[in-house]
């Protein structure tokens, strides 16, 4: 199943080995504005979209009755990998459209991609060299992470792979699972390191230029920090500018996803499926990702959709504390993008159409805590006021220690007609009209001579 590239991947191995010992140090020495620079465009775009997408979409969270599974079906259902390789004859997603899905995610205002290359069952989905197990042995024979590169490029947006550490398949990835009924011999990481880096070489070199490498899959203990270190070199000594999220070493801590501890790995935090309470310090870059159901494959029978109001508030929250919103979606085997979620981002796309402006490039909400009506971003010189609860009478109070506010208006008025401002003994209150513009998230922009 393994193509016989053991001497070739030994060779590549040892030769970026090498280079990523010299790389290392010099990114370990990489200066705050060279970062900043290479954040840029992250931290601008605040909203993407994830999509998960392979093998496991075929079961569609179905085996032997229990209906409660998602991309982990291999591993919570303990399925014989002699068993799970019979899906791959029925993988055919003839429905797929790239530039459909772009235009999807480009609609909802998202400005970035990330797509499962290979998750944790090994399965590529895309056209590597490297082993036969991927879409290309499908019927399908075609490479859909090409095609999504080709229109996030035409349609201005990063093109972003997810990538697993974590290999159930491969007979070389350790541990290795007992139902793994295809793996012969002994596992061995120091010959899966090399297909590994073989991979993500072809995705980096054939896909890129790359704006994220989301790794995922490293907290099994035969992962090491070491590891991680040298598997981030690696990858920037591909593409220097390329931005590695903190699943590549072993500092993450837990769903919380933010890293603790010395010679963090990484340049970002990872939160899964929660929001920090009361966001991070500043200077430390983050992301948030979350389903809009309750799996991230795709799962026929799950139907416990979150509203776009919700969502909506969850990117408004996530903002307001410094961080970026990865919104996930799960595709059906034949290529689709199931009707709710479709239903949803476009009515996130509703909304971002008109009130983006408070939301690509803001940063954290200046006060220590929320507001009890919503939650603010902020920009020089503006406070961009989300409010959520609408006040009954027509007041928004808003404490304003710094600064002298200059005026007020609706960000949905394209006329900016200027709402009323009085000064309070701690801060300033405006005056709004009696009904909300949205009953989502109506935005009062805040207008301030800072000191």
């Amino acid at each position: 199943m393994f193509k016989p590239l053991a001497t070739i991947l030994s060779l590549i191995f040892v030769l970026f080995g090498c280079a990523a010992a010299f790389a290392e140090t010099a990114f370990e020495r990489e200066a705050a504005a060279d970062r900043d620079a290479r954040m840029a465009w992250f931290r601008e775009a605040k909203f993407g979209i994830f999509i998960h997408w392979g093998l496991y979409s075929v079961p569609a969270g179905e085996w032997k009755e229990k209906k409660n599974y998602g991309e982990w079906i291999f591993e919570k259902a303990h399925i014989p990998m002699s068993e799970y390789e019979k899906f791959r004859d029925r993988l055919n997603p003839v429905k797929f459209d790239a530039a459909a899905w772009v235009a999807l995610a480009k609609q909802a205002g998202m400005k970035y991609i990330v797509i499962t290359s290979k998750h944790h069952d090994g399965f590529a989905m895309f056209d590597t060299k490297l082993t036969d197990w991927g879409i290309m042995s499908t019927p399908f024979r075609r490479d859909p992470l090409k095609e999504l590169a080709a229109e996030c490029k035409k349609a201005g947006l990063k093109f972003c792979v997810y990538y697993s550490i974590m290999d159930w398949h491969h007979p070389d990835y350790a541990p290795r699972r007992s139902w793994n009924d295809t793996a012969k011999g002994e596992p061995d990481m120091d010959r899966y390191v090399p297909f590994m880096k073989g991979q993500l070489k072809e995705l980096v070199t054939n896909y890129g230029p790359l704006g994220i490498l989301w790794f995922d899959g490293e907290w099994e203990k035969t992962w090491t920090h070491q590891r991680g270190k040298d598997l981030y070199a690696y990858v920037r000594g591909l593409q220097p500018d390329i931005i590695i999220n903190n699943r590549v070493g072993k500092n993450r801590k837990g769903m919380k996803g933010i890293s603790v501890g010395k010679e963090i790995v990484g340049d970002y935090g990872t939160p899964e499926q929660e929001i920090p309470a009361d966001g991070l310090p500043p200077g430390v870059d983050w992301e948030s990702c979350m389903t809009m159901n309750k799996y991230w494959g795709y799962n026929k029978y799950d139907h416990d959709w979150k509203s776009s109001t919700t969502m909506i508030r969850m990117l408004i929250d996530i903002v307001s504390k410094g961080g970026n919103y990865l919104l996930n979606v799960g595709p059906t085997a034949e290529g689709l993008i199931p009707g709710p979620s479709v239903e949803r981002l476009r009515e996130i796309g509703k909304w971002m159409k008109t009130n983006g402006e408070s939301i690509y490039g803001a940063s954290a909400c200046p006060f220590p805590k929320a507001p009890a009506w919503g939650r603010i971003t902020r920009k020089p010189g503006i406070l961009y006021l989300h409010v959520f609860d609408w006040p009954k009478d027509g007041k928004l109070s808003l404490p304003l220690p710094d600064g002298k506010p200059t005026s007020a208006y609706l960000l949905a008025d394209p006329k900016r007609s200027p709402l009323e401002i009085t000064p309070q003994a701690t801060g300033v209150e405006i005056s709004l009209p009696s009904k909300a513009p949205d009953a989502t998230a109506s935005v009062v922009v805040l207008e301030i001579a800072e000191k």
